[in-house]
């Protein structure tokens, strides 16, 4: 198989956890131009958004995360990702649903302001508050979907935790992460642990020390970063309505497709 990624993108990690846990052998490749919204070549056929990851089976193309895990489960059914029972199957996909529109949302703003430098002085300090609110209150929801359990997925490593890893491990590198000792950060030193997880996670290490220099890359023309859904929506309402008209005004901020 080939996975089309970028490994900051928490939708890609989610994907290279699962094939590691279930001992799929794949190659990855980084497409020419990913986040200038001018990519090119075999990545955009089936794929019109242009976004990663891509899973590439054979013949089969298949883009988001989602429907990519669900793709491996029914193809490699072991080991399974899923819970057995229904209402467990139903409670993993709750917490990828939230972590991967709500939870990404927040921490893809931070990275807006942190690494694409979009804000400063009053308004950075008032999205930056924001996020920390936030963060705290779906740090406490997912702190309730845990429990007393040493999984999110119950009694083994799986779907909802997978979901959960790299959300949360951004959060910690943003300096937004659970106080020591608290379930959640026992959690996290427990899925650090897996190979699966060590290596998505030292794969994102890598990449994330090579941004210093994105906002130059955006200020250049190089990069448009793409305002999707629940992205828009939170920079929006979290009080950066003019980081958004900066962007459309300097054309360094792009749209899912169709853009016309």
């Amino acid at each position: 198989m080939l996975l089309y990624e970028h490994p900051l993108s928490s939708y890609v990690q989610k994907v290279k956890i699962a094939l590691r846990e279930k001992n799929i052998p794949f190659t990855v490749e980084r497409p020419d131009r990913l986040g200038s919204g001018s990519a090119a070549g075999a990545f955009l056929d089936g794929n019109l958004r242009a976004e990663v990851p891509m899973l590439v089976d054979g013949a089969v193309r298949i883009i988001d995360s989602t429907i990519i895990l669900e793709y491996l489960e029914d193809k490699v059914p072991t080991p399974a990702l899923l819970p057995r029972d229904p209402a467990e199957r139903a409670r993993a996909r709750m917490i990828e649903d939230m972590c991967d529109t709500s939870y990404e949302a927040i921490n893809w703003g931070i990275g807006e302001i942190l690494w694409f430098h979009r804000a400063e002085g009053a308004l950075e300090a008032r999205l930056r508050a924001a996020a920390a609110a936030q963060t705290t209150k779906i740090r406490h929801w997912l702190e309730q979907q845990l429990g007393e359990r040493a999984w999110f997925n119950g009694d083994h490593f799986g779907w909802a935790d997978l979901s959960v890893a790299p959300y949360l491990n951004r959060s910690v590198l943003f300096g937004m992460g659970p106080a020591t000792g608290t379930p959640l950060d026992l959690w996290l030193t427990r899925i650090r642990q897996r190979p699966s997880v060590a290596k998505t996670f030292e794969e994102f290490m890598a990449a994330q020390a090579q941004m210093s220099d994105a906002f130059r890359r955006l200020e250049s023309g190089e990069m448009r970063r793409e305002y999707r859904d629940h992205r828009l929506e939170w920079m929006i309402k979290s009080g950066g309505m003019e980081v958004v008209l900066d962007g459309v005004a300097k054309n360094n901020i792009r749209f899912t497709w169709p853009t016309a």
